[in-house]
């Protein structure tokens, strides 16, 4: 019997040791950042510039694979469903993460189970934008001709459940007013609607919608975050002017496979973390009308849990559906 034990103990300590050694090697191949959107979109521009810094920290290669489709829970699907080897990570947004298991019946996989958090790489404001030539100039101003025009009070999404369009319906809540929903299929469709005041307002990106603010085609009342953006210092925030408490954004964060060694998310979360404070960087996600992210792993689930308790109870109260 003793012999046994001896030999279990000898056993476990030896699988034990195989696994550490093969953590301390990581990586020993290329690693892979799966994102759920085609290309183009703030998520993607962000984790090609993060993929080649890691890159260079890790020595070793880090390739992006797009795969978007349905509503960006096929590229999602894949890296819940992946080998936990720290070789495969999901960079992901709100969208799949927190707002599509209260908007859908069922989903492939389940955001607080199937992964291990690893960091927050950007919080991306949204810009509240209205056609240049309606007669108001602060949310207030909005709110109070919504309640006084009542049969043009619309607004457009980027798609039905989008972030675009929980934005507006939380902004609908907390001013108490009404208005009609009118979704498109995209920021593109949407913002030409807007420009051409066939919708009073849109929440939307900075990357999407602030080119025609600065050529004037559109008017930024506010941006949907606690504070001021550094990259439009002119532009309020909902929680400054007018709404406090409103927040109103999309967001970015790295993921891994449950059951990853908690070693590698560590050392990715580190690496991350250095490469958010370098300045080209932080530049280039202001540029984007964004802000950087970073944080420990506690921290990403701690905040992914509030965004979907947030959200959650937006879609629930104002009985969303998607397309």
């Amino acid at each position: 019997m003793q012999l046994q034990s001896l030999t279990r103990h000898a056993l476990a300590w030896l699988a034990a040791l195989v696994t550490f050694s093969a953590q301390a090697a990581w990586p020993e191949k290329a690693i892979r950042i799966v994102v759920p959107y085609p290309p183009g979109g703030t998520t993607d521009i962000l984790t090609r510039l993060v993929a080649q810094k890691l890159s260079e920290a890790l020595k070793q290669t880090v390739v992006v694979d797009n795969r978007a489709g349905g509503a960006a829970m096929i590229g999602s699907d894949l890296v819940a469903k992946a080998a936990p080897d720290g070789y495969t990570l999901l960079s992901t947004g709100a969208g799949p993460h927190v707002i599509n298991v209260s908007l859908f019946p069922k989903i492939p996989y389940d955001p607080m189970k199937d992964f291990a958090p690893i960091t927050l790489m950007s919080i991306n404001p949204l810009l509240m934008v209205v056609p240049a030539n309606l007669p108001v100039n602060t949310p207030q101003e909005f709110i109070a001709w919504v309640r006084q025009n009542k049969d043009k009070a619309n607004y457009c999404s980027i798609g039905a459940g989008s972030p675009s369009h929980l934005a507006a319906e939380l902004f609908k809540s907390m001013a108490g007013v009404e208005m009609t929903h009118i979704p498109y299929s995209g920021s593109g469709p949407a913002i030409i609607a807007t420009i051409g005041a066939n919708c009073a307002v849109l929440f939307d990106s900075v990357l999407s919608s602030g080119p025609h603010v600065k050529s004037g085609k559109l008017k930024a009342l506010a941006t949907g975050n606690k504070q001021r953006l550094p990259s439009w210092p002119n532009v309020p925030a909902l929680n400054e002017a007018g709404l406090p408490g409103f927040e109103g954004f999309t967001w970015g964060a790295f993921l891994a496979p449950a059951g990853t060694p908690q070693e590698i998310v560590e050392r990715l979360q580190v690496e991350t973390a250095k490469i958010f404070a370098l300045p080209d960087v932080r530049q280039k996600v202001e540029d984007l009308g964004a802000l950087p992210g970073g944080g420990a792993s506690a921290e990403l689930d701690a905040f992914s849990r509030a965004e979907l308790r947030k959200w959650a109870k937006v879609i629930k109260d104002g009985n969303i559906k998607p397309d």
